[in-house]
């Protein structure tokens, strides 16, 4: 089966650990390039497109902060293809702020 992993690069060894076990157990593996390669964004996002194309199935890894896995993310529905949650991170901002709305109250004058 052709599998493609797409995640943010904080997960690059969980990613690549994941690769390999994948291709170990037969399967046509590829992942895109990382943002900090040389590459600019556009090209970035037409090489996850065909990578998207090309798989039967996709793992994915999210921080849950990365705007080029949402691009990537609407890609994976508009082509309708399955996928494999292998991590979301459970910690966003939104989080953050709630957490502090609640936390921090005005002091009366």
């Amino acid at each position: 089966m052709k599998k493609l992993i797409l995640g943010t690069t904080s997960y690059r060894d969980r990613m690549l650990s994941l690769e390999l076990d994948l291709f170990e157990r037969g399967h046509d593996v590829r992942m895109p390039f990382f943002d900090d390669c040389e590459h600019d964004a556009l090209s970035l996002c037409e090489k996850n497109r065909a990578l998207i194309e090309w798989a039967d199935e996709i793992h994915i890894f999210w921080d849950n902060r990365s705007v080029g896995f949402i691009i990537d993310m609407g890609m994976i529905f508009m082509a309708r293809k399955p996928i494999v949650i292998e991590h979301i991170e459970h910690k966003t901002l939104e989080q953050v702020i709630r957490g502090y709305a609640k936390q921090v109250t005005l002091t009366p004058v």
